[in-house]
């Protein structure tokens, strides 16, 4: 069975190199899809709580939200660092305070103090997929992501192979030492 539950981000970015209105700099409402499997847990009667994932995935994806994306080979890039750097807000300021941690995978990096992430390949809607599964597939067992931008939609399903023990109180997934975060049960 699956658990299914939505994330919305507010993001800037442009399509550097393409030829069309994408070129400029734009921003979007995007809505991402999570869909999590694994058999129904007994002790709470569901897969995973909704409010579960998305506070799994906020952690790392709200460095998207109000962020500005740019592909690193973009020029725009270091005009945008200098022009930060004179505001005095390249490296944070006291107000931005809605920021996860730091990350840098293969496809992309996080720089959250500054509400910016660079990466690898033009950042459309089959990026933000691919983004998204490599920063939580060994947080959740997802199956299949969406992620829609304006007019544009993209889906990728995934097979379920991660076992993550949960909670028989709450649902959610103990921690290294078998004790769940939440409620503070411990596995036998």
């Amino acid at each position: 069975m699956r658990s299914i539950t939505t994330l919305e981000l507010q993001y800037a970015h442009r399509f550097f190199g393409f030829k069309g209105e994408a070129q400029y700099l734009h921003g979007h409402t995007g809505v991402l899809t999570i869909e999590v499997e694994d058999s129904v847990n007994d002790g709470v009667n569901m897969v995973f709580p909704c409010n579960e994932i998305q506070k799994t995935a906020w952690e790392v994806l709200k460095n998207f939200d109000h962020a500005l994306v740019l592909r690193e080979d973009d020029p725009l890039l270091p005009a945008i660092l200098e022009v930060y750097k004179k505001q005095g807000i390249k490296d944070g300021a006291p107000h931005n305070v809605m920021k996860g941690p730091a990350f840098q995978t293969d496809l992309a990096t996080a720089y959250p103090e500054c509400r910016l992430v660079v990466t690898k390949e033009t950042m459309t809607v089959e990026g933000m997929i691919k983004i998204v599964y490599d920063l939580l597939k060994d947080k959740l067992n997802i199956v299949k992501l969406t992620f829609t931008s304006g007019v544009n939609a993209a889906s990728e399903e995934y097979k379920p192979g991660l076992h993550i023990e949960r909670c028989p109180l709450c649902g959610i997934a103990l921690d290294e030492n078998g004790v769940c975060p939440k409620c503070g049960y411990k596995k036998p």
